[in-house]
């Protein structure tokens, strides 16, 4: 996958499907927990809304937004307790690094002795926690020996989540992702955070701290993928070299 899926970044933003939005590597699944309902296609047939900017706070179930085929690709759309939440498109700031990692994955993947382990990684891809349904900015599914990973049906051994600018992206990362993503069963989840230069990973896992935080010189190190690499300072760069400038 040559330059990091730069090839899967949308030129300009246009309607689109969620079928497409939903899974940038084609496969119309969705990651579920159990007891979630899934939808009959008689049901999916009676949802006729169009998601854009004016549809932010319009009350929703889960299975309306579900449902949804057609929307502004202009934005993000997640389901937030039973309100529909309305987001800018990331930034390059954000959609650099983000690039940058899944390159760095690929490589691993293929060229690390050890990197058949990484199964598969996608950027922008639904999480379905609680009643919510969240948007991570990349996710990863890993084999594990007690646990080996099918994208089509488990939920991302790790989610990746790169903050943007404000109180309210910071309490959203740092808290209420962290306690949803954990609780849906991801093994680690990474906030990669340019504003305070770091990288904080969390996880459950037994005979590991909670959280750990990598400064900005820092490289972090994850017994999920042996021998995988992330050099902070990188990553930092490629966020950093659009500071400043137009958001696209």
């Amino acid at each position: 996958m040559s330059g990091g899926e730069r090839a899967a970044t949308p030129a300009k933003c246009s309607s689109g499907t969620r079928s497409e939005w939903y899974n940038p590597a084609g496969a119309k699944t969705a990651v579920r927990l159990p007891g979630v309902k899934i939808m009959s296609t008689v049901e999916i047939q009676t949802a006729a809304a169009r998601l854009d900017a004016s549809s932010a706070g319009i009350s929703m179930t889960p299975e309306e937004f579900d449902a949804i085929t057609d929307y502004d690709e202009c934005f993000n759309y997640e389901l937030i307790n039973g309100v529909l939440v309305v987001t800018p498109m990331a930034s390059r700031s954000e959609r650099s690094p983000n690039d940058l990692l899944g390159y760095w994955f690929q490589n691993y993947r293929y060229q690390h002795p050890q990197g058949g382990c990484l199964i598969e990684t996608v950027f922008e891809e639904y999480l379905n926690t609680r009643d919510n349904r969240r948007r991570a900015d990349r996710v990863v599914w890993v084999d594990r020996e007690t646990a080996p990973a099918d994208p089509q049906v488990d939920i991302p051994t790790i989610v990746i989540e790169f903050v943007s600018a404000g109180k309210a992206a910071w309490r959203r990362d740092y808290i209420e992702k962290r306690d949803e993503y954990l609780e849906a069963g991801v093994t680690e989840y990474w906030v990669i955070d340019r504003f305070r230069r770091s990288l904080t990973s969390f996880s459950h896992e037994p005979g590991r701290p909670p959280e750990t935080v990598v400064p900005e010189g820092g490289v972090y190190k994850t017994p999920l993928l042996p021998g995988f690499e992330l050099p902070l300072s990188e990553l930092l760069a490629a966020a950093d070299k659009w500071a400043g400038q137009s958001p696209r």
